[in-house]
């Protein structure tokens, strides 16, 4: 049976990407730096920090990647208070009031910083529904390893196979399938370039993973 449901974040949630796209690129111009698309790509579901560490090897630049860090996250944080584009995810807000209601255990585990998961879990009041948080921008390790999945899950108090993650990320769904726990790739229209072999299942409506539907995959 279902027990506890590790959500994604960006893409998964709330679709952050177009503020995020935004944030990275007028960093990117701040430092001079021409990334293109498909470099973008591969960043998805990765730490902030890890993506400015790859920026300033690729790029050889004189910059720390904590500099960068705080150039783009100034850039995010205005856009995140001015900019009226910013979403949940559609139909994902039905899905967590199905899990919770039904005793599922939610955890959010996301590549984003804390302040990040705080700003969105406030804006749209998630707080209730969520029994735990974790920042992968906290850990040694970023998405694709499996850690944060791992912690998520031994939070949660039930066994990996009652567990499932719900990512949008060719990064993400290779941290779940490393940490031995069923995942759903929810691929939308945000979800570039993205890899979903790995994925248990993969949709593109979350009404396609209501809680009783899920338990067809969890059975006793």
């Amino acid at each position: 049976m279902l027990k506890a449901v590790l959500f994604d974040m960006d893409g998964v949630i709330v679709d952050t990407e177009p503020l995020h796209r935004k944030a990275y690129y007028q960093m990117f111009k701040d430092v001079n730096i021409d990334v293109d698309i498909t470099l973008y790509e591969s960043f998805t579901g990765q730490s902030t920090i890890n993506i400015c560490k790859r920026l300033v090897d690729h790029f050889n630049l004189n910059e720390q990647p904590e500099s960068l860090v705080n150039i783009k996250r100034k850039h995010f944080k205005y856009l995140f208070e001015n900019d009226s584009s910013l979403v949940l995810i559609d139909g994902v807000l039905d899905r967590i009031k199905d899990y919770h209601a039904n005793g599922v255990k939610l955890v959010v585990a996301s590549s984003a910083s804390m302040p990040n998961i705080e700003r969105i879990f406030n804006r749209f009041d998630l707080n209730q529904y969520f029994s735990g948080k974790f920042s992968g921008a906290d850990l040694e390790k970023s998405k694709p390893h499996p850690e944060i999945f791992i912690k998520a899950a031994e939070f949660t108090g039930f066994d990996k196979s009652e567990c499932m993650v719900i990512e949008d990320s060719t990064n993400g769904i290779k941290a779940a399938h490393s940490a031995g726990i069923f995942c759903t790739g929810f691929k939308s229209e945000h979800s570039f370039g993205q890899d979903y072999a790995l994925a248990n299942k993969v949709v593109s409506d979350f009404k396609e993973i209501s809680y009783l539907k899920c338990n067809d995959f969890f059975k006793d």
